[in-house]
């Protein structure tokens, strides 16, 4: 927390979260096909070379590029709420899975997808987010909730009593 005897034009503004991520892909209608095929999404909307993903507050960007690339280690990181049926989808659709102890997968145009597990994280979404996903039934690890909590964040009333019952 930035010090109250900082003036206001020497504070920095916080980083408070990613409204959205943009992916350059190939061909925009490919690649709602592509990922159609492994996840379960809302398409928010769509432009000229581009289409939008909801994420419930964020949304993925798709957009059109004729140059080719492939990521190395930079990547994006993606929350699921089944992170192991969807390695057994890529799989079975021979996408090429990143060796590793991590599920991240390259998706024809080289993009590189981190995928994490929302009870595995230290994510918290609003109450309204995860009712409109139809994810209100997840739950975070004692691991995730240990990491909230020695950042000072407190789990809502939700979260508590579901703790209560462990």
């Amino acid at each position: 927390m930035p010090s109250p005897t900082r003036t206001a034009e020497h504070r920095r503004p916080r980083l408070i979260g990613i409204n959205h991520v943009a992916l350059e892909v190939g061909d925009v209608d490919e690649a709602l096909a592509f990922y159609g095929r492994f996840f379960d999404f809302e398409l928010r909307g769509r432009a000229d070379g581009m289409a939008f993903l909801d994420m419930g507050d964020q949304f993925l960007a798709l957009t059109a590029t004729a140059e080719r690339h492939r990521d190395g280690e930079r990547h994006f990181g993606l929350v699921v709420d089944d992170r192991e049926g969807l390695r057994s989808k890529l799989e079975a659709a021979g996408v090429e899975v990143v060796a590793g102890a991590r599920l991240d997968f390259l998706d024809p145009w080289g993009n590189r997808i981190q995928v994490v597990a929302y009870p595995d994280i230290q994510q918290i979404k609003d109450q309204a987010v995860l009712d409109a996903l139809g994810a209100s039934h997840l739950d975070k690890t004692a691991e995730a909730r240990a990491e909230l909590e020695a950042k000072g964040i407190r789990l809502g009333r939700l979260a508590a009593t579901v703790l209560d019952e462990y």
